[in-house]
């Protein structure tokens, strides 16, 4: 009989963390699932680990992946897997007993087109750092709010191990395909684009644990410019609105670097900001205009790159007293 649910998960050099993440799969409430489990060239002994569960449960099925990185590793479990429904696990976390039973009972009431996820909760032996603590309180406002895609430029609003969808959606977003990271954004932008709608649940759902050698931690793939390389393409695929004026707010260095970007593109854009030292300087080719120039502006679109709380609370209000649309991108 074929699973219900198939889980997705890329494992490298995971021993420390990896019994502790296949007995909290092993615990769960809802038992019609496999694990696709595949290895990406440890060098530890994640591989032995990985057989001896599977020697105890038939359930967890490892796999050696075919080429070395994250990507390869999901198409790999992607294509061996069967399930009707499918999400994806890190090898260094742990899931909620009752994770799948609550993903599963709200897809099945769902159906097709939907997307489900929740609350998240990071855990550490270290403590954990302010901005990751940040991180967890704002993609869980998100689900209280229910409002993940009006967010999605700011930071990856569905956490890679804690979304569930079916077989026919992940591959229509064509999951997997492409070699871009952070291959986990990039889906969230394809459940976007296809218009998957979201189903928040209110419930936590996942143990996301932080140590030092954690992907987005070390690989290049996961810098703060692989987020705006892939940020600002999006953008001018899914909501770049042709005709209107396109405005880049914040002189800052993430300012600075999304406006390289936009300069290798064809899309004209005004710069703006709230220093007045920098106002009506020339930079790369620009010139630094005050932020009330917006007001003179025909029904703009705005790209908002300043990374300060207060002042982003400050441009929100300012812009819908403007009437304004606008897209956080820090």
């Amino acid at each position: 009989m074929a699973e219900k649910i198939s889980i997705l998960m890329p494992v490298y050099n995971a021993a420390p963390y990896l019994e502790e993440c296949l007995e909290s799969i092993l615990s769960q409430t809802f038992p019609d699932w496999v694990l696709w489990a595949v290895d990406d060239f440890s060098t530890d002994n994640s591989a032995s680990i990985l057989e001896a569960f599977a020697k105890k449960d038939s359930r967890i099925r490892p796999l050696p992946n075919t080429d070395k990185g994250i990507i390869p590793a999901l198409r790999t479990a992607f294509a061996k897997s069967t399930g009707q429904l499918l999400t994806r696990m890190d090898a260094d976390d742990k899931m909620p007993v009752q994770k799948l039973a609550l993903m599963q009972a709200a897809m099945r009431k769902a159906g097709r087109g939907h997307l489900a996820t929740g609350r998240v909760q990071y855990f550490s032996q270290k403590g954990i750092q302010d901005g990751y603590r940040r991180y967890e309180q704002w993609l869980n406002h998100l689900v209280h709010e229910d409002r993940h895609y009006e967010e999605i430029y700011r930071e990856c609003v569905i956490p890679s191990p804690a979304w569930m969808v079916y077989r026919e959606d992940l591959l229509r977003c064509e999951a997997f395909k492409p070699n871009r990271y952070p291959e986990d954004y990039d889906l969230v932008f394809r459940f976007y684009q296809y218009g998957l709608k979201v189903i928040p649940i209110p419930e936590l759902l996942h143990y996301w644990r932080d140590h030092r050698d954690r992907s987005s931690r070390t690989m290049a793939q996961y810098a703060n410019q692989s987020y705006f390389k892939l940020k600002i393409p999006w953008f001018l695929t899914l909501d770049r609105e042709a005709g209107r004026p396109l405005v880049l707010w914040g002189a800052g260095n993430k300012g600075k670097q999304v406006a390289k970007m936009l300069l290798q593109t064809e899309e004209d854009f005004r710069w703006v900001c709230d220093n007045q030292a920098k106002i009506g300087l020339d930079i790369y080719g620009l010139r630094m205009q005050h932020y009330q120039a917006i007001t003179q502006m025909d029904d703009p679109q705005v790209l908002v790159l300043v990374s300060n709380p207060e002042d982003q609370v400050l441009i929100r209000e300012q812009l819908e007293a403007w009437r304004v649309d606008y897209f956080f991108m820090v």
